[in-house]
C-alpha cells in the first residue's frame, strides 16, 4: 500500500519542476519520486517556510537536494521567474509537473463570486500559465519533453459543493487535451492525473474526517490512495515509457459506483 517502488532510473538526466510541491501531499511525492528516478529537480510554492522545509526533508530522504524557487501561478511575472529560475539553476527544463491547486467545499446557492474564482485562478488559471510558460520554454530551447498536470476524478463525477473546483479540474482535463494536440508537432508530450482521494496530513488537517471516510469507502480497496501511488503515475507519464501517451487523463482511482 502506497510502497515505493525499486528506481529504475526513468527520468536520468532530466530537469523537472513541480509547482506547489511544499507539504506531505502528491507534490512533495513527485518531487520525490523524480529524484529517487534520477532527476535534478526544482520544488516551488507559495510558502517560503514549508518549501524550505519540504526541501531539507527530500535531501534526507533521498540523498539528493532540490532547488527551490517561490512561486504564486497566479501572478504571471512568479511563473515567468520560475521557468528562469529553473533554467539558470538546471540549465534548462525537461519535465513539467503542474500540482498546483485549490479546493473548497460550498454549495452553489451559497457559493460568492471570489469564492468561484479563487479555485479557478489557482486550479485552472495556474496551470494554463504553468503550461503556457513551459511550452514556451521547451519550443524556444528546442526541448522535446513533457508536462503532467493534476486534475482530478470530480472533473467526470458529481459531488455537491464542488462546482468550482470540479469546473476549473474538468477544465484543467480539456487545457491538456488541447494543448497536447498543439504541442505534438514540436515532440511534446502533455498528460493527466485524475485522483480521486489520496489521504496526506494537510488534507486531513482541512476537511471533514466523516467526507474524507466516505469518499475511501467507496473506493475498491476500501481506502483512499497514498500521494506516493499518484506520483507513481505522473513519473511514468513523464518518462520515456509514456512516449506515445499525449492528450490522455488517467484516472488514478478504484472507486466503484
Amino acid at each position: 500500500m502506497g510502497e515505493v517502488p525499486t528506481s529504475h532510473d526513468l527520468l536520468v538526466g532530466k530537469r523537472v519542476v513541480v509547482t506547489a510541491a511544499a507539504g506531505t501531499g502528491i507534490g512533495s511525492a513527485v518531487a520525490q519520486r523524480c529524484l529517487e528516478e534520477g532527476a535534478s529537480v526544482l520544488i516551488s510554492d507559495i510558502h517560503e517556510r514549508r518549501l524550505g522545509e519540504t526541501a531539507d526533508r527530500l535531501a534526507e530522504t533521498t540523498g539528493a537536494r532540490p532547488h527551490t524557487a517561490l512561486c504564486n501561478v497566479t501572478v504571471e511575472d512568479d511563473v515567468q521567474a520560475l521557468v528562469a529560475s529553473a533554467a539558470e539553476a538546471m540549465g534548462g527544463v525537461d519535465v513539467w509537473m503542474n500540482n498546483a491547486g485549490l479546493g473548497g467545499d460550498v454549495d452553489l446557492v451559497d457559493m460568492t463570486d471570489e469564492q468561484w474564482s479563487s479555485v479557478l485562478g489557482v486550479t485552472l488559471d495556474g496551470t494554463m500559465r504553468c503550461t503556457r510558460a513551459a511550452l514556451r520554454h521547451m519550443i524556444d530551447a528546442g526541448i522535446k519533453g513533457a508536462i503532467v498536470n493534476n486534475a482530478s476524478v470530480v472533473g467526470w463525477r458529481a459531488q455537491a459543493g464542488q462546482c468550482h473546483y470540479a469546473a476549473a479540474k474538468a477544465g484543467v482535463m480539456a487545457l491538456t487535451r488541447c494543448s497536447a494536440i498543439e504541442a505534438a508537432p514540436h515532440g511534446i508530450n502533455i498528460n493527466a492525473v485524475a485522483p480521486s482521494i489520496a489521504m496526506h496530513p494537510f488534507l486531513e488537517k482541512v476537511s471533514d474526517a466523516d467526507l474524507l471516510e466516505e469518499l475511501s469507502s467507496r473506493e475498491a480497496f476500501g481506502r483512499a490512495a497514498s500521494p506516493v501511488e499518484v506520483a507513481n503515475v505522473m513519473v511514468f507519464l513523464a518518462s520515456g515509457l509514456a512516449s506515445y501517451m499525449t492528450g490522455e487523463v488517467v484516472s488514478v482511482s478504484s472507486q466503484h459506483p
